[in-house]
């Protein structure tokens, strides 16, 4: 059996281990908080006590952290992943991130004599514990596909794209989506709304048509109420998306005019105070400068 590490034990991480050692594998895990893989270790994950010893007791090791720098602090360093690296190993980083660095962090871990993929993925808390994550990958296609039973345990639709830093630009790519389809949502909401259309009602009719894709069938009904507890992609994260989508566009000469204007929602979002819940906020956003109230926002 494949011994399978995994760095970063959040909302997203925790789940995938979850599925993982559902699935028989064997999990050396590690968090900076150790008490959010309190429930993992009960579940049958070893702890270790960096992402050193991580690295050095897994063949495979996967990371999901929140951003560049997050990847940056678990990577480098006498504790870090690359210094637990031995030739043969894979390291698959999952986390959403500069595409220049993770190619950058690719070449490092080719030094080691390992290799790396990058693997974020698409979809949320729900469609992970469903079983229905997608995975976009970039790296060599013979690493790939050694990685690829393990990675359809975490996520079915699994899709090679590329070289190093692929996987990552696509998905920079799809999220700048999920947030412009939000805002369009809300926009579609608030004028059946101030027509005279119960929102409930706008909601129903909208998820019932062709504009309802699976993003918007989940995170729709978060216009009538955001669920308790901890969010599920805050505006901060969401940002740090966008932003590295408007970077990733003017390196390439891509407008990108629906990001830059959903971008400054997420910032007025922040601005007004509520940036900590999910980004669907940005209806309640919106709902404030149409003069409509929200139970987040009065």
């Amino acid at each position: 059996m494949t011994q399978i590490g995994f760095v970063g034990l959040g909302v997203m991480g925790s789940r995938m281990v979850k599925r993982l050692l559902d699935a028989g594998h064997s999990v050396t895990g590690y968090n900076r908080t150790r008490s959010k893989g309190e429930w993992l270790i009960e579940a049958g994950m070893r702890w270790a006590d960096s992402p050193r010893d991580v690295a050095s007791a897994a063949d495979i090791i996967f990371s999901m952290v929140t951003n560049t720098r997050a990847v940056e602090a678990i990577t480098q360093g006498e504790d870090g992943i690359l210094a637990g690296l031995t030739p043969g190993k894979i390291y698959v980083d999952m986390s959403t991130m500069s595409p220049k660095y993770s190619q950058d962090l690719a070449l490092q871990v080719k030094a080691k004599g390992a290799h790396m993929l990058d693997a974020p993925v698409s979809g949320s808390v729900v469609t992970l514990e469903q079983g229905k994550l997608s995975i976009m990958v970039g790296g060599e296609k013979d690493v790939y596909e050694r990685a690829l039973p393990i990675l359809q345990v975490i996520g079915p639709v699994v899709n090679h794209v590329g070289k190093n830093g692929l996987g990552v630009a696509m998905k920079v790519a799809v999220n700048l989506d999920l947030a412009v389809q939000m805002l369009a949502f809300s926009e579609s909401v608030l004028l059946a709304e101030k027509s005279g259309i119960p929102r409930e009602t706008a909601v129903e009719v909208l998820l019932g048509s062709v504009v309802a894709s699976p993003m918007v069938k989940y995170r729709g009904p978060f216009v009538l109420g955001h669920p308790e507890g901890e969010a599920w992609f805050n505006c901060q994260m969401m940002q740090k998306d966008m932003q590295l989508a408007l970077e990733l566009g003017r390196q390439l000469d891509v407008p990108l005019p629906t990001t830059a204007a959903t971008n400054e929602y997420l910032t007025a979002a922040r601005g007004l105070g509520v940036g900590d819940y999910d980004f669907a906020i940005i209806f309640d956003v919106l709902a404030k400068l149409a003069g409509v109230k929200t139970e987040r926002m009065e």
